[in-house]
Parts: C-alpha cells; sequence; structure tokens
C-alpha cells in the first residue's frame, strides 16, 4: 500500500509532458490539401503519430485510399511544409494507406475475405463497360490495393480473355471451393473458367442467379480490400440478385456520351438508387475520338452527355476515356493498358478515376458489424 502511495505522489510531482513542439509541428501542415479528396489531410484525420527529437521531425500519412503512386508527392509536400520549422533536423514523413470495410444495403452480411464490393454498370453493352472494370481493378491494385474481379455476365464473359487467362481452370481443393485464378496481381472468377469458349450458356433467369451466387459465395477470396463485379447488361435478374443478396459497398456507372448509350446509363442509375446502392460516380467511356495518324480530336458520339446525365442525378463525374485504339488491342491482347503502358496518358486516366472511385468508397460510413459481438439464445 506504502509503494502504490509513493508512486501516486511521484506521478503527481512528475513534470507534465512538453506537447508544444508536436502543436506547433501540426499547425505547420494544418492546411495541407490533398488533391485527391479536396480536403484537408487534417480534416480526413490523416496526420497519426507526430514525432520530434534533437535530431529529427515526423509524422505518419494514413490514407483511406490506396494511392502508392503518389506517396513521394505527399512526402515532399509535407517535407516543404516543415522545412523551416525543422531547420537542420532530419524529416521523416512515411506515407500508408488503410482500406476499411464501408456500409452495405441494410441486413446483408459481409463476404468472407472481402472488405468492399464495387458493382460496375452500364445498362446498355457495347460502351466499355468490361474494358473499364479490368482496367480499374489493375490501376487499384497498381496503387497498392488487394482486388478482385467477379465476371457476372453468364452469357459473354469476356475477363479471362482481357486478363490474358483464356484456357485457364480455377482449382478446387475441397470439391466445394474455387481459387480465384490470378494474373497481374489480381484475383478473378468467372464462368469463362468453367465453359468452353463456344459453349453457349442456354439458361433461363433462375439460373443464372444461382450460378451468380455460387461463383461469389464459392470463391475462396484472399484479403481483398476491393472486388469489383462486372455486371451484364440492363437490370434484370442479376442486378436484382446483386441488389438484394449481395454486399455492395457502391456502384459505378459506365456510359457514353452518345444519347441511346445515356438512356439506358440512367435506367441503371435510378436501379442502384432504388434498391438502396450508393452511385459512387460516373465515367464516360469513348468521350473524344483521337486519329491514330494525324491525333485529330473529334467527339463522334456527341459530347457533355456525361456530365449533363452526372449533373441531373447529383452524382459525380469521376473520369473520361478516349475512343483510342491502344485500349482496345490491349485487352484484345490479354495485357489491359494499364499493364501495356503502365505509364502512358491513358494508363493514368484509368489510375486517376480509380484513385477517385477508391476516396468516394473511403468517405462512405464504415462497417462495425465485425466488431460486435454475436448474440446466441441457448435454452438453460
Amino acid at each position: 500500500m506504502l509503494s502504490k502511495l509513493t508512486q501516486l505522489f511521484k506521478s503527481a510531482d512528475a513534470p507534465a509532458a512538453d506537447h508544444s513542439g508536436e502543436a506547433e509541428l501540426l499547425d505547420a501542415v494544418q492546411a495541407l490539401v490533398d488533391p485527391d479528396t479536396g480536403k484537408t489531410y487534417a480534416e480526413a484525420k490523416a496526420i497519426r503519430n507526430v514525432r520530434q527529437s534533437a535530431s529529427a521531425i515526423g509524422l505518419d500519412i494514413v490514407l483511406a485510399y490506396p494511392a502508392q503512386s503518389r506517396h513521394d508527392a505527399i512526402r515532399a509536400q509535407f517535407a516543404e511544409a516543415l522545412a523551416t520549422l525543422a531547420g537542420t533536423r532530419q524529416i521523416d514523413i512515411a506515407v500508408s494507406s488503410q482500406i476499411t470495410g464501408h456500409a452495405v444495403q441494410r441486413g446483408i452480411p459481409l463476404l468472407p475475405g472481402v472488405k468492399n464490393v464495387i458493382a460496375v454498370a452500364s445498362g446498355k453493352g457495347g460502351v466499355g463497360k468490361s474494358t473499364t472494370t479490368v482496367n480499374l481493378a489493375l490501376a487499384l491494385a497498381a496503387e497498392g490495393a488487394r482486388v478482385g474481379i467477379l465476371d457476372a455476365d453468364i452469357y459473354g464473359p469476356s475477363q479471362p480473355l482481357m486478363m490474358g487467362l483464356q484456357g485457364q481452370r480455377p482449382a478446387s481443393p475441397d470439391n466445394k471451393s474455387l481459387v480465384p485464378v490470378e494474373n497481374y496481381g489480381v484475383q478473378t472468377m468467372s464462368m469463362g473458367y468453367l465453359v468452353d469458349d463456344d459453349q453457349a450458356m442456354v439458361w433461363r433467369g433462375p439460373m443464372v442467379t444461382q450460378a451468380l451466387m455460387q461463383l461469389l459465395n464459392d470463391t475462396r477470396w484472399d484479403a481483398l480490400d476491393y472486388l469489383l463485379i462486372d455486371l451484364p447488361p440492363g437490370t434484370g435478374d442479376v442486378q436484382l440478385t446483386l441488389s438484394q443478396k449481395i454486399p455492395v459497398t457502391g456502384a459505378v456507372i459506365v456510359t457514353t456520351p452518345q444519347d441511346i448509350a445515356l438512356l439506358d446509363a440512367k435506367k441503371g442509375l435510378r436501379m442502384f438508387e432504388k434498391v438502396g446502392v450508393p452511385v459512387l460516380g460516373i465515367v464516360e467511356n469513348m468521350s473524344v475520338h483521337i486519329c491514330s495518324n494525324c491525333g485529330h480530336v473529334e467527339a463522334i458520339f456527341g459530347e457533355g452527355g456525361g456530365q449533363k446525365m452526372a449533373e441531373q442525378y447529383h452524382v459525380e463525374l469521376i473520369g473520361q476515356l478516349p475512343l483510342d485504339l491502344s485500349i482496345r488491342l490491349a485487352v484484345d491482347e490479354g495485357r489491359p493498358s494499364v499493364i501495356a503502358d503502365p505509364d502512358g496518358t491513358i494508363a493514368a486516366i484509368y489510375k486517376q478515376i480509380a484513385r477517385r472511385v477508391a476516396v468516394k468508397v473511403g468517405e462512405k460510413a464504415r462497417d462495425y458489424s465485425s466488431r460486435l459481438p454475436k448474440i446466441v439464445v441457448q435454452n438453460t
């Protein structure tokens, strides 16, 4: 008892820790803005572990989205702000990402091994939805995230070809579950792995939805930050199953500027609104055509359609992609643009869109269901 009292008095007499230096350091970086979110890092609560000593000052930046390609720029941004305060001391800035699971439709449990599910839809075929899906997945992976793709187009699966995995078959260690087929660091699953290329799936709606749920639930997804679901065109059975049984964090709508494509894209957007799935943004594909010979730019499908749709439904236009021959050639060869030319202009656009999608996900409410205790009712 006496020793405890002695410790108590010693702690009471001890001088209070001096946090004035840390406060000064925080003041120096308080106004720095993250260009990907438009908010300050302080607002996003991204500044952690502020530290200083006689030889160094530093802090950690923890982003809610993957942005590996921007780490050097962020470090430079903070180093410049702290240069005067540091003087001759070393500046130590650590940048990382912490991706968490976010809220989904009420009453639907999260998928094992998957933090966030993002649906990519179009409403209309032929607008480049699958190409956009595969490049967004590869862009997220390039930014440091763990990513998977589920090809939900049972009738016309295209992801095996686009991902350079045609002819592959998934392993099944227990004859019940499937191991995703992986390439370029992205886990994938598709009906295209289970049937021959020329085999037609002559199935009615219930069989299609059952196949989709089996592909989703029986695949051993391995610690994914994002699972992108490449939806078939339309607003039918697959889309309804998605909204009622699959925990979707948000949806991305792909369209072209053409009025006929926008008409169907609006239906897809309204469908997600009705079932309570937030639309993260609109991607306008084939915005302009770039001549491969002379570089002439022409809006052959019209212009401004994606922006008008975004304004009409109060949704963000998160990116515009040109109608470029290289995009088509790349996916046909199984090496999408982000892989074929990672430092090129097209890859840069996909990475920018991917970061914007991840930022929108990161702004959503977090899911805490896994932290809640499970209630078990027992007969006593």
